[in-house]
């Protein structure tokens, strides 16, 4: 337990300490976020503020992971090698955003990444992940269901297909969760606590040191994301925070339970469907503004409330969570 409060004290300093240097980079490379006029009104405010923020939990958990793998490699070589695969997966899915914001911010292409080719890139991930659990673990295509709390192996021929849906579902819910100052951050710890806790019940080394560095990364980062926020995190963090969600879910054997602690980003996901196939259909809309955040906000709640109640209501979630296993 100490080594994971040193774990998490590091993370959070080292990020603080990135966010220090790279914010002032970033607003002199006038690397600012772009405000849709059809977004809340007072969104437009935030016009300019630096993003890309994600670079800062990136290189933060790259650091912070090549310290770790190279201290256990002289201890337990087989967590240090299973480390390294949940880096480069997380880095992968926030390679993808950071190509997008690039897109955006620095060649301003308002566009960003044609959605097919952003679709691509995080299915080869996903595929390429999927396989290493089936070949290159002891995960197998277990799968436990909460609350009845069995195992239950499922064919091959079905799991590929579910295992590359979670990440990519959990990467794109995620993703639209950002959208208010310190909620995606806040969400995301909030369910990375409770897949560290569950790696600590089930003693999964190397999820609970993933997820320590995780925790400690995204405190540090929401000391320049809570409102008013000095940055955004943008695709880069987003994208990679929801595949680090889906990875560690995956290799606990427990994509399901994301139905129930990630049920905020799955919300916020079905808003936005339920609002484009409404209006395509009726010419009105169901929700104020999707996503579902954007509603709230419009609804006369403030972001800090949003921010309040999404984390207390996710908070409660992950309880509920930890029950079912």
């Amino acid at each position: 337990m100490n080594f994971q409060i040193k774990i998490l004290l590091m993370s959070f300093i080292a990020t603080v300490i990135l966010g220090i240097f790279i914010i002032p980079l970033l607003k002199k490379l006038k690397v600012g976020q772009i405000e849709r006029q059809e977004g809340p009104q007072s969104h437009l405010s935030k016009q300019g503020t630096p993003t890309m923020g994600g670079i800062i939990i990136a290189i933060a958990v790259v650091i912070l992971a090549i310290f770790l793998v190279y201290d256990y490699s002289k201890t337990e070589l087989q967590v240090a090698k299973k480390l390294i695969p949940l880096v480069f997966v997380s880095l992968g899915f926030g390679i993808i955003g950071c190509i997008d914001d690039a897109k955006k911010l620095i060649f301003k292409n308002t566009k960003g990444l044609k959605p097919a080719y952003k679709m691509l890139g995080l299915l080869a991930i996903a595929v390429a992940y999927t396989l290493y659990l089936i070949k290159g673990t002891d995960v197998g295509t277990d799968t436990y269901i909460p609350f009845i709390k069995t195992t239950i192996n499922l064919p091959i021929f079905i799991y590929i297909p579910f295992a590359i849906f979670v990440m990519l579902a959990t990467t794109n819910a995620v993703n639209l969760t950002d959208g208010v100052d310190g909620l995606c951050p806040t969400i995301a710890t909030i369910i990375v606590t409770c897949l560290t806790v569950i790696g600590i019940i089930l003693d999964v080394k190397e999820v609970v040191i993933f997820g320590t560095v995780v925790i400690g990364v995204c405190l540090g980062f929401l000391l320049f994301n809570m409102h008013p926020a000095k940055i955004f995190m943008g695709d880069t963090g987003s994208l990679l925070l929801g595949g680090i969600i889906a990875a560690l879910a995956l290799y606990l054997k427990m994509p399901l339970i994301l139905i129930i602690i990630a049920l905020i980003p799955v919300l916020e996901t079905v808003s936005v469907i339920l609002q484009v196939a409404y209006f395509k259909k009726t010419g009105n809309r169901i929700l104020k503004m999707a996503p579902l955040h954007h509603h709230f906000e419009l609804s006369g709640w403030g972001e800090n409330k949003v921010v309040s109640i999404f984390s207390i209501i996710t908070l409660i979630l992950c309880i509920i969570g930890l029950i079912s296993i």
